[in-house]
């Protein structure tokens, strides 16, 4: 059941970032991200695991968006704090997906080379359907797309790794 919850959570906050973003209320989503974020701590036996797991996933997810915007193949729509950077709404989603490693996706752990797929698979489209949207855009549509799927495929199972170590579900 918390599996089940865990998902539909991430999805309500993803649509609440994006829908957001699209619609010049970058904050709404932000707000909806540190509410689910706060509600997947109070569940953890070890909070202090799943915030060290939230932090390193917010600065991986923080780097690579910059990274995406300073390659211009990703412009965002709204919501970024310093011109070049990767906007807020986007970092939130990050620490978001790091409350999926070690519940609803808790099983890819093992699997690095399916978390690899699914990463270089899923994101894209996530990214494509945030850009129909109107939350972002892919300025260069298929290089920015490979890099998604280039940067996810390994991010996925690095990200999948740090949350065996900071594992705040798993009784000590």
């Amino acid at each position: 059941m918390s599996s089940i919850v865990n998902v539909v959570l991430y999805q309500a906050g993803w649509l609440a970032c994006v829908l957001g973003a699209a619609h010049g209320m970058p904050w709404a989503g932000v707000v909806a991200a540190a509410a689910i974020v706060a509600w997947h701590l109070s569940r953890a036996g070890q909070p202090r695991a799943e915030a060290r797991l939230i932090a390193a996933a917010i600065v991986v997810g923080a780097v690579f968006e910059t990274l995406l915007v300073q390659a211009g193949w990703v412009r965002y729509a709204e919501g970024a704090l310093v011109a070049g950077t990767a906007p807020v709404w986007m970092v939130a989603l990050w620490a978001m997906f790091a409350t999926t490693l070690n519940v609803s996706l808790r099983p890819l752990r093992t699997h690095p080379w399916v978390a690899a797929v699914l990463g270089a698979v899923g994101a894209p489209l996530a990214y494509y359907a945030g850009a129909r949207l109107g939350a972002l855009q892919l300025a260069d549509f298929h290089a920015g797309l490979a890099a998604i799927a280039i940067g996810w495929a390994w991010l996925t199972p690095l990200l999948l790794a740090s949350a065996r170590r900071n594992d705040g579900f798993t009784r000590p």
